[in-house]
């Protein structure tokens, strides 16, 4: 065994030894980058990858989390100060499903499985059974508004009022509910969002109005809006709808502005600023309208006529002489004799019918009130003729958005006083600033770059000029070649000369040639 050991060593030390100092160095680095490449793949092979099976952990579920892994050998690593629990990847789905059926991440809350864990043998007191119960509930919903979309956590305290018979309805205590929320940064809900919440509780909770709801975060209380059964002040709802459409009325306007004027002095040489007020007021109108007939002489159309005529004769009786009887008036003059008369009575009665109009308007929403708009110009680009279209072209669009205002849209000194055309020099913004000075940066990063490569090629040449001319230094400058020769008087036998020479083409060839036009010389 030795023996061979002993062997193969020789064989190394032979091929070793036989090579150059060129190929000593590559098959040495060849080794190396080989060893190297072989000990990073063993690393990265088996090393573990960890993914995150549970995070947003408070103490009492890590604590569960990591009694469960410790008793099934899965190992796991601790984040963000126990929060956060890092597994194996091919063991993280089943450490949450497994995790997730045994309800161990409950994020602080205890729901209504609490109910089926094995109590007393004797079972619990009303007092114990109340307090359960409330803990279960306040859980249940703590769960349940932790699973909305941006909630972190949140913390629920229900009050449930203690029944009795001898109360009335009326005096009966209701139910009230506090809720603090805490959202994950950068989110903020919407106010359809905390109406969600407001039912989500109120639902949850049985005899529990919206008005005895309470739900706060670090950033203030949330409000419901009226439809939901807030105060007055969840009009939050209105305010912020109102503020957005608003906002986008402005944006757009804003927007065709720079587009339209952009392509005159160009988008870097203008700012637009667009300020408007808008009626969000809604009317409905009844209007009842009675109208003649047109081309009627102002008259309707007879519907109904009636004509009523009388005509009536008589004749009166004689007459005694005037107050000279004993019951008669004296100065009273009496009729003279019998007389006769006649009466006549015409009538006519005509009903006409007229346009009657029945109306309901119901004015809608959004009128612009109000609007100026503000644009401010680079003065290089600003002259007589640009400033003229630009006031005339800013004048028509401000009289078409207040056509509906109530305004006097056709007052030119009024219209101007709301359109404004500034001509400024603008200052360097910080942008431009940072991107002038990376544009630098980079610039002189490349030429210390340019100048760096350059050194190194120069370093480089002149290396290896001195190699080069080291090694010719050290080479012997040959004299004269001298070919061996062959004593051919001293030699008897033919055979040994043969030999000689075959001898000598076979160890060195080149040297048999140059004997062969040595001697082809002499002759």
């Amino acid at each position: 065994m030795n023996e061979k050991f002993a062997q193969y060593r020789g064989r190394i030390a032979q091929y070793w030894n036989a090579m150059g100092k060129n190929q000593k160095i590559l098959l040495g680095a060849s080794v190396g980058v080989l060893l190297l490449s072989v000990i990073l793949l063993t690393i990265f092979f088996s090393r573990t990858q960890y993914e995150v099976a549970f995070q947003d952990l408070d103490s009492t579920d890590s604590a569960a989390v990591m009694n469960y892994l410790d008793t099934n050998k899965i190992p796991y690593k601790l984040e963000n100060g126990g929060t956060t629990i890092s597994v194996p990847s091919a063991d993280a789905a089943k450490a949450k499903v497994e995790a997730g059926s045994q309800g161990l991440v409950q994020n602080g809350s205890i729901g209504f499985e609490a109910f089926n864990a094995g109590g007393s043998m004797f079972g619990s007191t009303d007092r114990e059974f109340d307090v359960k119960y409330r803990n279960a509930l306040n859980g249940e919903i703590q769960q349940l508004l932790n699973n909305m979309q941006g909630v972190q956590k949140s913390n629920v305290l229900v009050n449930l009022p203690e029944t009795s018979v001898f109360v009335s309805t009326e005096e009966k205590e209701q139910a009230s509910a506090s809720i603090m929320m805490d959202f994950k940064p950068g989110y903020r809900p919407s106010q359809k969002e905390v109406d969600g919440y407001y039912n989500l509780v109120k639902t949850a909770v049985p005899n529990l109005s919206v008005d005895n709801i309470t739900i706060s975060s670090p950033e203030g209380e949330l409000l419901a809006s009226t439809g939901v059964g807030g105060s007055a002040a969840g009009s939050a709802l209105a305010l912020e709808t109102h503020y957005q459409i608003q906002h986008k009325y402005e944006a757009d306007l804003k927007r065709n502005i720079q587009q339209f004027l952009g392509r005159m002095v160009g988008m870097d040489n203008l700012v637009v600023n667009v300020q408007s007020t808008i009626n969000f007021d809604k009317k409905k109108t009844d209007q009842q309208l009675v109208e003649p007939l047109p081309n009627n002489s102002n008259n309707g159309i007879i519907i109904s006529e009636q004509s009523d005529s009388k005509t009536s004769t008589g004749s009166s009786a004689a007459g005694g002489v005037a107050g000279t009887g004993a019951t008669d008036v004296p100065g009273y003059q009496a009729t003279d004799g019998g007389g006769a008369g006649s009466s006549e009575e015409n009538s006519q009665t005509t009903n006409y019918e007229v346009n009657r109009i029945n109306s309901q308007i119901e004015s809608g929403p959004y009128v612009i009130k109000d609007l100026s708009i503000s644009v401010g110009v680079e003065k290089t680009r600003l002259d007589v003729d640009t400033t003229n279209g630009m006031n005339a072209f800013l004048t028509s669009l401000v009289r078409s958005q207040l056509i509906e205002s109530g305004q006097d849209v056709n007052d030119d000194v009024l219209i101007a006083k709301k359109v404004a055309v500034i001509g400024q020099t603008f200052a360097s913004t910080s942008s431009d600033a940072s991107a002038s000075g990376l544009s630098t940066g980079w610039l002189i990063g490349i030429g210390l770059a340019a100048l760096a490569i350059i050194a190194g090629l120069v370093f480089v040449v002149v290396r290896r000029r001195k190699q080069n001319a080291a090694q010719e230094d050290d080479l012997v400058v040959p004299g004269k070649v001298e070919y061996p020769t062959i004593d051919l008087d001293a030699v008897n036998n033919e055979s040994q000369v043969r030999k000689q020479l075959e001898t000598l083409a076979k160890r060195k060839p080149e040297e048999f040639v140059n004997l062969l036009r040595t001697w082809l010389v002499d002759e």
